[in-house]
């Protein structure tokens, strides 16, 4: 089995395979303030809930965009399962050819969810990733990665509107009951909704031209079903894009005697 660990700035995303089944998955929040025994603690928990023995993992895969927990969880692996984890970077074998100016600046996670999108979707593809940014990535016909837009999160635009206007709350992030706000609190849940799904509409416009005709789009990500839902695109949802794209690396990066 492999544990698939996805670090992003705002959560954490486990996920157990056994082959190609994805056996178990959890959202946890990113916690830069622990230690490799909490973490070694906490999954070895979450496999004991989940009924997974923590002596069958036999390989470890680590997407990761927080370089100071990435020794933390080196150590994890190598203390809690007797391994040494995979990171993806600079040298792992992704059979994805990286069109960007300095490849070295793509993401982990947007490279894991592009290979998974091309594997799963075919190209052309994009990928919209919703984070603390909303990541759009972009796989030609041929399986090339492209590059692709950032964008603020829904989350970032809730949390600057309450830090930098005095009299705006900290609202719940979710569709509005109707689009204009008759208070405060609804007035700025449109604002964001709307403004995301308007956001993500148009960039989506944007790349779709650019690419010159009508490619598929998945979306993934902690809000993907929120947002995806109301726009007009409706992309599928695929919770574990990422975590599927860590195991078709890991697997492309074994032995040959050990692929499956």
């Amino acid at each position: 089995m492999l544990l698939a660990i996805d670090v992003g700035n705002t959560n954490t995303v486990l996920g157990v395979f056994e082959g190609k089944h994805l056996r178990a998955q959890w959202r946890l929040s990113t916690n830069r303030g622990q230690t490799a025994d909490e973490y070694g603690i906490l999954i070895r928990n979450l496999f004991a809930l989940d009924g997974i023995p923590a002596g069958d993992i036999a390989g470890v895969m680590i997407a990761s965009v927080v370089p100071t927990l990435d020794p933390l969880l080196d150590e994890m692996a190598a203390n809690y399962f007797h391994l040494k984890a995979m990171f993806l970077g600079p040298g792992t074998r992704t059979g994805m050819a990286i069109r960007y100016d300095n490849p070295l600046e793509v993401g982990a996670d947007r490279i894991a969810d592009a290979v998974a999108a091309y594997e799963k979707y075919g190209g052309p593809c994009i990928v919209v990733d919703f984070g603390t940014g909303i990541n759009f990535d972009v796989v030609s016909e041929k399986g090339e990665y492209l590059g692709g837009a950032i964008a603020p999160g829904i989350g970032i635009a809730a949390e600057a509107l309450f830090q930098r206007a005095a009299r705006l709350p900290r609202v719940e992030i979710r569709e509005p009951q109707k689009a204009i706000g008759t208070n405060t609190v609804s007035s700025m849940q449109s604002g964001l909704f709307y403004g995301a799904v308007g956001a993500v509409d148009g960039i989506l416009d944007r790349l779709s031209a650019a690419l010159g005709g009508r490619p598929k789009i998945v979306a993934t990500g902690g809000q993907a079903s929120l947002i995806a839902a109301a726009s007009k695109y409706h992309p599928p949802v695929d919770p574990s894009l990422t975590l599927e794209g860590l195991r078709i690396i890991y697997e492309r990066n074994l032995p040959d005697s050990q692929r499956q």
